[in-house]
């Protein structure tokens, strides 16, 4: 594949998300697409319910892509999201903070379709937005009572 359309199919799967063109992402997925990512691994469809869970979850979700960097069929990625916390989102309450996200995340790209994602997120940079007390308490109440999170599931 050309290096645009590396770039291409790679951004193709952020604007899917931002819209909600849920067929559109289902499409751009390979069916062997994984995602691992911020202590997370999941398959294409626990992705894809991932995702409309997080839209559902923060409203006015914009994202700006700063960098990419094209290496073969790799895509590497810098993003920065801004949205509102105004629903539950992985068992934590919203809490109608307006928050800026930053991190990367890098897909391959294979015939067209992405095969495999990793990101890593400015988890830090969330707790001090949204209050590190409550993010911490809620992260060591899951992980001194090994709370079991539902896999997410898609929604269509």
């Amino acid at each position: 594949m050309e290096k645009e359309q590396v770039k291409q199919t790679a951004l193709n799967v952020s604007l899917a998300i931002l819209d909600g063109r849920w067929s559109d992402l289902d499409k751009l997925l390979d069916d062997n697409f994984t995602y691992t990512g911020d202590g997370f691994v999941f398959n294409k469809d626990e992705y894809i319910g991932f995702m409309q869970d997080m839209k559902q979850a923060f409203s006015g979700l914009k994202m700006q892509f700063p960098n990419i960097v094209v290496d073969g069929n790799m895509a590497s990625i810098r993003f920065v999201s801004t949205a509102v916390n105004t629903g539950k989102f992985m068992g934590a309450p919203a809490n109608k903070k307006n928050l800026e996200v930053h991190g990367i995340f890098m897909r391959r790209v294979e015939n067209g379709k992405v095969m495999q994602e990793w990101q890593t997120t400015d988890l830090l940079g969330v707790m001090r937005q949204i209050g590190f007390g409550a993010l911490f308490g809620y992260s060591v109440f899951v992980g001194l009572f090994n709370v079991n999170q539902p896999r997410p599931k898609r929604k269509f």
